[in-house]
């Protein structure tokens, strides 16, 4: 399993495509996913010519979980120092709800180092409504019952059709969860207090001048969709798609609608 020192801590990472004649994709994942969960956008910009990146925030299933709460500059920075160690210069960015706000701060920091973003289901700042809703997750994490959690988040992030669809395969996801080691909901517990009490870049997004492709499930009801109209708003430049009958968890629920328009959006910027 890839490990690097970044900061004292060890990061998971994994890179593909040995046929980089496009540039670099690097994927920011959600609060609690894993870098397998990019498994279906990897294949597609892997088979267009493209290095990807997949990593864990610290804190995350396979990196350290230091003693939280941590900050979003603290992500941005272990992210930039993991693509200098790995060599690259530049990259396309693209980042679910946790990774896509990582993304929104690493573009205000380094802007040299990135050539476009895509944040899908993400916020630039926090309401009473979503502070409590994460609340609940902290409070289903604190029981350090995998499955219970499992079960517990799922009405939250996905949308009533997909849970529909999907019944199998969530029961064996949720089966799975019951053997997640205790240490993933330290770090789960960390991410949260981070999120509540440290995202709030509203103001600074005016200052993002890389080509933007915001997404939103528009039925999204953990970061609901005015999240996503604030920062259409104030980055005037940026593109902005609502994928309909989509709950929070776009990447894996709309993957035949989102990957294209990712792959197609990165392309445009030749």
């Amino acid at each position: 399993m890839p490990k690097i020192k970044i900061n004292d801590i060890e990061l998971f990472y994994e890179v593909y495509g040995k046929n980089n004649t496009q540039g670099t994709i690097v994927f920011f994942n959600g609060v609690m996913a894993t870098a397998s969960s990019w498994q279906s956008q990897v294949e597609v910009f892997v088979k267009f010519g493209y290095k990807v990146i997949v990593h864990d925030f610290r804190g995350q299933l396979k990196s350290d979980k230091p003693q939280g709460p941590y900050s979003f500059k603290l992500h941005a920075h272990d992210s930039m120092l993991l693509m200098k160690a790995l060599n690259i210069e530049q990259a396309h960015l693209i980042g679910t709800s946790y990774g896509g706000e990582v993304v929104l701060t690493f573009t205000l920091l380094y802007p040299e180092m990135v050539q476009s973003i895509a944040v899908i289901n993400s916020v630039s700042e926090v309401d009473e409504a979503l502070i409590e809703g994460v609340n609940e997750w902290k409070r289903l994490a604190q029981t350090y019952d995998g499955e219970y959690f499992f079960r517990g988040m799922l009405s939250s992030v996905y949308h009533p059709t997909y849970l529909k669809n999907n019944a199998d395969l969530l029961e064996k996801r949720a089966k799975q969860f019951a053997l997640i080691p205790k240490d993933y909901f330290d770090g789960q517990i960390a991410l949260y207090d981070t999120f509540m009490n440290d995202l709030n870049v509203t103001s600074q997004l005016h200052q993002i001048n890389v080509p933007v492709l915001i997404v939103i499930g528009e039925n999204d009801e953990l970061k609901p969709r005015h999240f996503s109209d604030i920062m259409a708003k104030e980055i005037k430049h940026a593109q902005y798609v609502i994928i309909p009958e989509c709950g929070h968890v776009t990447i894996f629920e709309k993957p035949e609608t989102l990957n294209p328009m990712l792959l197609g959006f990165v392309l445009s910027q030749k």
